[in-house]
Protein backbone atom coordinates (compact mmCIF):
# COMPACT_ATOMS: atom_id res chain seq x y z
CA UNK A 1 0.00 0.00 0.00
CA UNK A 2 1.31 3.54 -1.01
CA UNK A 3 2.56 5.48 1.92
CA UNK A 4 0.75 8.91 2.29
CA UNK A 5 4.08 10.95 1.56
CA UNK A 6 5.97 8.64 -0.86
CA UNK A 7 8.81 10.18 -2.11
CA UNK A 8 7.43 13.92 -1.17
CA UNK A 9 10.47 16.17 0.63
CA UNK A 10 9.24 17.85 3.98
CA UNK A 11 11.52 20.26 5.67
CA UNK A 12 11.25 20.13 9.54
CA UNK A 13 12.61 22.93 12.00
CA UNK A 14 13.42 21.85 15.42
CA UNK A 15 13.95 18.63 14.07
CA UNK A 16 16.33 17.50 16.55
CA UNK A 17 13.88 17.00 19.57
CA UNK A 18 10.52 16.81 20.87
CA UNK A 19 7.49 17.84 18.90
CA UNK A 20 10.54 18.37 15.87
CA UNK A 21 11.75 15.09 16.38
CA UNK A 22 8.85 12.90 16.27
CA UNK A 23 7.30 14.70 13.43
CA UNK A 24 10.17 13.96 11.25
CA UNK A 25 10.30 10.26 12.25
CA UNK A 26 6.50 9.90 11.66
CA UNK A 27 6.44 11.45 7.99
CA UNK A 28 9.79 9.00 6.75
CA UNK A 29 7.85 6.73 7.83
CA UNK A 30 4.96 7.59 5.90
CA UNK A 31 7.58 8.04 2.88
CA UNK A 32 9.02 11.32 3.10
CA UNK A 33 12.63 12.16 2.80
CA UNK A 34 13.01 14.88 5.34
CA UNK A 35 15.30 17.35 6.09
CA UNK A 36 16.09 18.00 9.24
CA UNK A 37 16.93 21.52 10.60
CA UNK A 38 18.34 22.57 13.73
CA UNK A 39 20.69 24.95 15.83
CA UNK A 40 22.32 21.37 17.63
CA UNK A 41 23.68 19.67 14.63
CA UNK A 42 24.38 16.69 16.46
CA UNK A 43 20.80 16.16 17.98
CA UNK A 44 19.57 15.79 14.40
CA UNK A 45 22.22 13.56 13.22
CA UNK A 46 20.72 10.99 15.88
CA UNK A 47 17.53 11.65 14.44
CA UNK A 48 18.93 10.66 10.34
CA UNK A 49 19.93 7.38 11.94
CA UNK A 50 16.37 6.61 13.33
CA UNK A 51 15.36 7.44 10.08
CA UNK A 52 17.72 6.24 7.73
CA UNK A 53 17.10 2.90 10.33
CA UNK A 54 13.56 2.44 9.03
CA UNK A 55 14.49 3.46 5.27
CA UNK A 56 13.99 6.93 4.34
CA UNK A 57 16.25 9.34 3.90
CA UNK A 58 17.24 12.52 5.88
CA UNK A 59 19.56 15.47 5.23
CA UNK A 60 21.20 17.25 8.07
CA UNK A 61 20.85 21.00 8.35
CA UNK A 62 22.55 22.71 11.26
CA UNK A 63 20.73 26.74 11.03
CA UNK A 64 19.34 29.14 13.39
CA UNK A 65 16.65 29.59 11.58
CA UNK A 66 16.24 33.42 12.97
CA UNK A 67 18.77 34.23 9.98
CA UNK A 68 17.71 34.89 6.73
CA UNK A 69 20.66 33.26 4.69
CA UNK A 70 21.00 30.57 6.85
CA UNK A 71 17.19 29.46 5.84
CA UNK A 72 17.61 30.24 2.57
CA UNK A 73 20.56 28.19 2.22
CA UNK A 74 18.52 25.36 4.28
CA UNK A 75 16.32 25.48 1.54
CA UNK A 76 18.78 25.45 -1.23
CA UNK A 77 20.58 22.62 0.22
CA UNK A 78 17.33 20.60 0.56
CA UNK A 79 16.56 21.42 -3.52
CA UNK A 80 19.95 20.40 -4.08
CA UNK A 81 19.52 17.13 -2.51
CA UNK A 82 16.25 16.24 -3.64
CA UNK A 83 14.93 18.82 -6.34
CA UNK A 84 11.59 19.16 -5.00
CA UNK A 85 9.68 20.46 -1.62
CA UNK A 86 6.46 19.35 -0.62
CA UNK A 87 5.79 20.25 3.43
CA UNK A 88 7.04 22.57 5.69
CA UNK A 89 7.02 21.87 8.88
CA UNK A 90 7.64 25.60 11.08
CA UNK A 91 8.30 23.95 14.18
CA UNK A 92 11.70 25.74 15.80
CA UNK A 93 10.91 27.67 19.29
CA UNK A 94 11.68 29.13 22.64
CA UNK A 95 9.78 29.86 25.83
CA UNK A 96 12.76 32.35 26.75
CA UNK A 97 12.44 34.45 29.38
CA UNK A 98 9.64 34.37 31.87
CA UNK A 99 10.06 37.64 33.85
CA UNK A 100 7.02 40.19 34.52
CA UNK A 101 6.35 43.29 31.79
CA UNK A 102 7.83 45.43 33.90
CA UNK A 103 11.36 43.70 33.85
CA UNK A 104 12.13 42.12 30.97
CA UNK A 105 14.75 43.46 29.12
CA UNK A 106 14.36 44.39 25.56
CA UNK A 107 17.16 41.81 24.45
CA UNK A 108 15.15 39.07 25.93
CA UNK A 109 12.10 40.33 23.68
CA UNK A 110 13.57 40.26 21.11
CA UNK A 111 15.24 36.45 21.28
CA UNK A 112 11.75 34.97 21.98
CA UNK A 113 10.19 37.12 19.25
CA UNK A 114 13.37 36.34 16.69
CA UNK A 115 13.28 32.45 17.65
CA UNK A 116 9.34 31.92 17.39
CA UNK A 117 8.02 34.47 15.35
CA UNK A 118 10.27 35.93 12.92
CA UNK A 119 11.41 32.36 12.09
CA UNK A 120 8.06 31.08 11.48
CA UNK A 121 8.11 34.17 8.48
CA UNK A 122 11.39 33.31 7.08
CA UNK A 123 10.69 29.39 7.14
CA UNK A 124 7.02 30.24 5.46
CA UNK A 125 9.12 33.03 2.75
CA UNK A 126 11.84 31.22 1.77
CA UNK A 127 9.52 28.39 1.14
CA UNK A 128 7.11 30.08 -1.25
CA UNK A 129 9.29 29.47 -4.48
CA UNK A 130 9.73 25.98 -4.56
CA UNK A 131 6.08 25.29 -3.31
CA UNK A 132 4.37 27.26 -6.54
CA UNK A 133 4.65 25.17 -9.17
CA UNK A 134 3.07 21.96 -7.74
CA UNK A 135 2.05 23.26 -4.33
CA UNK A 136 2.12 21.90 -0.78
CA UNK A 137 1.38 22.00 3.20
CA UNK A 138 2.81 24.47 5.58
CA UNK A 139 2.32 23.43 9.00
CA UNK A 140 3.17 26.13 11.70
CA UNK A 141 3.42 25.10 15.62
CA UNK A 142 1.81 27.73 17.72
CA UNK A 143 0.28 27.34 21.15
CA UNK A 144 -2.38 27.57 23.71
CA UNK A 145 -0.65 30.00 24.90
CA UNK A 146 -1.87 33.32 23.60
CA UNK A 147 -4.73 32.04 21.55
CA UNK A 148 -6.79 30.60 24.59
CA UNK A 149 -5.13 31.50 27.76
CA UNK A 150 -3.44 33.83 29.61
CA UNK A 151 -3.05 32.68 32.64
CA UNK A 152 1.29 31.96 32.39
CA UNK A 153 2.26 34.92 34.10
CA UNK A 154 5.52 36.09 32.95
CA UNK A 155 5.08 34.77 29.25
CA UNK A 156 4.32 37.79 27.42
CA UNK A 157 6.92 37.45 24.87
CA UNK A 158 5.83 34.06 24.19
CA UNK A 159 2.11 34.50 24.04
CA UNK A 160 2.65 37.47 22.01
CA UNK A 161 5.27 35.22 19.17
CA UNK A 162 2.65 32.18 19.68
CA UNK A 163 -0.93 34.77 18.53
CA UNK A 164 1.32 36.46 15.69
CA UNK A 165 2.07 32.90 14.37
CA UNK A 166 -1.93 32.62 14.28
CA UNK A 167 -2.25 35.94 12.55
CA UNK A 168 0.23 35.28 10.05
CA UNK A 169 -0.62 31.54 9.43
CA UNK A 170 -3.94 32.90 8.41
CA UNK A 171 -2.69 35.22 6.15
CA UNK A 172 -0.80 33.15 4.49
CA UNK A 173 -3.19 30.71 4.10
CA UNK A 174 -4.90 33.22 2.28
CA UNK A 175 -2.42 34.91 0.15
CA UNK A 176 -0.83 31.37 -0.71
CA UNK A 177 -4.26 29.79 -1.99
CA UNK A 178 -3.78 30.94 -5.34
CA UNK A 179 -0.32 28.36 -5.47
CA UNK A 180 -2.55 25.45 -3.74
CA UNK A 181 -0.47 25.42 -1.01
CA UNK A 182 -2.09 24.85 1.87
CA UNK A 183 -1.06 26.62 5.82
CA UNK A 184 -2.33 25.42 9.21
CA UNK A 185 -1.46 26.34 13.02
CA UNK A 186 -1.52 23.71 16.00
CA UNK A 187 -1.54 24.94 18.72
CA UNK A 188 -0.39 22.22 21.24
CA UNK A 189 -0.96 22.36 25.21
CA UNK A 190 1.54 20.62 27.23
CA UNK A 191 3.39 17.99 25.99
CA UNK A 192 6.64 16.03 27.17
CA UNK A 193 9.35 17.63 25.60
CA UNK A 194 12.74 19.36 26.41
CA UNK A 195 11.61 23.11 25.78
CA UNK A 196 12.38 23.32 29.63
CA UNK A 197 16.03 23.75 28.26
CA UNK A 198 15.20 27.05 26.48
CA UNK A 199 12.90 28.45 29.19
CA UNK A 200 14.17 31.50 31.63
CA UNK A 201 11.89 31.39 34.58
CA UNK A 202 12.54 34.57 36.71
CA UNK A 203 10.36 32.69 39.97
CA UNK A 204 11.14 35.47 42.57
CA UNK A 205 10.53 38.23 40.35
CA UNK A 206 6.90 36.57 39.48
CA UNK A 207 5.49 36.35 42.56
CA UNK A 208 4.61 39.81 42.70
CA UNK A 209 2.26 39.61 39.66
CA UNK A 210 1.12 36.11 40.19
CA UNK A 211 -2.53 35.57 39.79
CA UNK A 212 -3.64 32.46 41.72
CA UNK A 213 -5.29 29.76 40.15
CA UNK A 214 -5.71 26.30 41.59
CA UNK A 215 -6.75 23.19 40.08
CA UNK A 216 -7.31 20.68 42.53
CA UNK A 217 -7.44 17.46 40.74
CA UNK A 218 -5.46 18.54 37.70
CA UNK A 219 -5.35 20.83 34.88
CA UNK A 220 -4.79 18.02 32.21
CA UNK A 221 -8.02 16.67 31.88
CA UNK A 222 -8.07 14.38 28.87
CA UNK A 223 -5.56 12.35 29.79
CA UNK A 224 -4.60 13.41 33.45
CA UNK A 225 -0.85 14.44 32.33
CA UNK A 226 0.77 15.99 28.83
CA UNK A 227 0.65 14.82 25.96
CA UNK A 228 3.46 12.90 24.01
CA UNK A 229 4.76 14.18 20.99
CA UNK A 230 3.88 11.32 19.06
CA UNK A 231 0.32 12.30 19.37
CA UNK A 232 1.40 15.94 17.50
CA UNK A 233 3.25 13.93 15.00
CA UNK A 234 -0.12 12.29 14.38
CA UNK A 235 -1.92 15.39 13.51
CA UNK A 236 1.17 17.19 11.53
CA UNK A 237 1.13 13.73 9.61
CA UNK A 238 -2.62 14.31 8.70
CA UNK A 239 -1.92 17.77 7.63
CA UNK A 240 1.11 17.42 5.48
CA UNK A 241 -0.82 14.52 3.48
CA UNK A 242 -3.90 14.68 1.20
CA UNK A 243 -6.33 13.79 3.78
CA UNK A 244 -6.31 17.09 4.94
CA UNK A 245 -6.90 18.59 0.77
CA UNK A 246 -9.34 21.22 1.46
CA UNK A 247 -8.16 22.40 4.95
CA UNK A 248 -5.68 25.48 5.05
CA UNK A 249 -6.46 28.18 7.87
CA UNK A 250 -7.25 26.17 10.14
CA UNK A 251 -6.10 26.20 14.18
CA UNK A 252 -6.03 22.80 15.46
CA UNK A 253 -5.73 22.87 19.23
CA UNK A 254 -4.58 19.27 20.44
CA UNK A 255 -4.50 19.62 24.28
CA UNK A 256 -6.45 17.14 26.03
CA UNK A 257 -8.80 20.10 27.12
CA UNK A 258 -6.25 21.76 29.18
CA UNK A 259 -7.57 25.13 27.74
CA UNK A 260 -11.20 24.88 28.23
CA UNK A 261 -10.70 24.55 31.80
Amino acid sequence: MEKLLQNQVAFVTGAGSGIGKAAAIKLAKNGGKIALVDLHKENVEEVKKQIEAIGSEALVLEANVSQPAEVENCYQKTMDQWGRLDVVFANAGINGEVTPIEDMEPKDWDLTISNNLTSTFLTVKYAIPHLKSKGGSIIITSSINGNRIYKNIGMSAYSTSKIGQMGFGKMAALELAHYRIRVNIICPGAIETNIGENTWRENEKLKKVQVPIEYPEGDQPLEDGPGKPEQVADLVLFLASSQSSHITGSEIYIDGAQSLL
